[in-house]
Formats: structure tokens, sequence, C-alpha cells
């Protein structure tokens, strides 16, 4: 199933969910709209084809992995920080939502996904 509608980017779709790689911890953001339970990630310099999306009624795990441009070797370095390789996260949601209504996108380098509440966690459920 696609996550995105046609005039976002397409290659960002759902998965059946599987074991997360080993790597690095994406920072989030989770809040609400008046219909949906939002989360937001910042995956600036990740490919949307390296990003599988897994989505159940509570849970949404996000997987992928951030490749740098250039090979660089470690002793070339002076300073790094930034986190090159797999990453993954799960975030256990606060509600009950519609996995089939879900919605990704990304601007910015920010990945934000809608994930609609169902009828019963909208009127006061969890």
């Amino acid at each position: 199933m696609s996550l995105l509608s046609d005039n976002l980017i397409p290659e960002l779709v759902a998965r059946t969910k599987k074991e997360p790689e080993e790597g690095g911890h994406l920072t989030v953001d989770v809040f609400q709209s008046a219909n949906d339970i939002v989360v937001q990630s910042t995956i600036a310099g990740t490919d949307p084809n390296n990003i599988d999306i897994s989505i159940t009624k509570d849970m949404v795990t996000i997987q992928g992995r951030r490749d740098p441009e250039e090979k660089i070797k470690p002793p070339d370095y002076y300073h790094r920080e930034l986190y090159w390789g797999p990453f993954s996260r799960s975030i256990i949601l606060p509600a009950d939502i519609d996995p089939n209504s879900a919605k990704a996108s990304i601007k910015n380098g920010v990945l934000t996904i809608r994930l609609p509440r169902t009828e019963r966690s909208s009127q006061g459920g969890r």
C-alpha cells in the first residue's frame, strides 16, 4: 500500500513488519491535530528509496539507511558527528489509528506521517 498521494514522494511505502536493522536512533516529534496523530522526523540526506514505514493500529516503525555521497577514509576526518548507516525508530501511538488511511511526505528533509485516529479513539478511546 502506498502511503503517499500522487503529488508526493511515491517511494515511501508501508511494508510488513520486520526486524529493525541495528544502527542509529531517529529523533521524532509526535503530536495531535484535529483528526490525526502526526509523527515527524528529520531524515535529511536519506534517499526516499531507503526508507521503510511499517504501521499498525497502535505503532509506527521507521527504518532506513543514510549513506554519504562521498567516501572519506577515517584518517581524513578532522571532526565527525553526522550519523551514516542504518537507523530505526518504533513509536507506540497514544491512540488507535487507521493504518490504511495513513499518509507520508518528505519536505525539506523532514518526514511527516499523518495517521488518522479511529472513530473510537477520537471520541475519548484510550
